[in-house]
């Protein structure tokens, strides 16, 4: 084992990752191929210019290949249960290219795959949510997801559906009430009294006690 030497003193260059890799991401992935290529690339992109990397460029990375076991199969099992699981997205070309699962990624992907000619880059079809999921709202409206409450969402998706959790973090958010307890009373209240249907002149609104009523 090589020892670490720890880290130097002094401003420290660094790579934001979103507590969604850490809450959602990191705690499903059981591969360690599959975590170093998907931390690497991470650390590429966040250092990076481009939206992209190639397959050709991820073969001649000596930090990453010099991780990596039995490096090209690795890559390649490790790239392919990123692209599987959602965190990358694969245009499929001669030298093939990854863009990471972000806004900034899905346009450059999306802007790929319109210009490109059908019949020079075959395609493989990527997964793109139309719609954040609901730990991505939940960042966005109330606050800082923990493990605690990202296992309250996944709960809550399953007992609800993901639709129901995601209008209660919005309502949430615009009466300012910004707590998943208040989300958590709306859904309460939902599946015991129904949910009612959205009028087309008003809008609905949780009360401080998750019943909805109109303004």
């Amino acid at each position: 084992m090589k020892l670490f030497s720890g880290f130097p003193s002094g401003k420290l260059d660094v790579t934001p990752l979103p507590n969604l890799f850490f809450s959602e991401l990191l705690p499903a992935i059981d591969d360690l191929a599959e975590l170093k290529v998907t931390l690497h690339i991470i650390w590429l992109m966040a250092h990076s210019k481009s939206s992209f990397v190639r397959a050709s460029d991820l073969r001649a990375d000596r930090t990453l290949m010099s991780s990596l076991k039995t490096a090209d199969v690795e890559l390649e099992h490790g790239l392919a249960l990123a692209v599987e699981r959602g965190t990358l997205l694969h245009f499929s070309a001669e030298d093939a290219m990854y863009f990471l699962n972000t806004e900034r990624g899905r346009r450059a992907f999306e802007k790929a795959e319109s210009s490109a000619p059908s019949r020079d880059l075959p395609r493989e079809p990527a997964t793109l949510v139309d719609r954040p999921n609901i730990f991505t709202l939940y960042e966005q409206n109330i606050g800082l997801l923990t493990p605690m409450i990202a296992e309250e969402l996944k709960e809550a998706e399953e007992l609800y559906s993901a639709a129901w959790v995601a209008d209660a973090i919005k309502i949430a958010a615009e009466n300012n009430k910004r707590s998943w307890s208040y989300a958590r009373k709306i859904l309460q209240r939902w599946k015991e009294e129904g949910r009612a249907e959205k009028s087309k002149k008003k809008k609905w609104y949780g009360d401080e006690y998750g019943k909805l009523v109109k303004r």
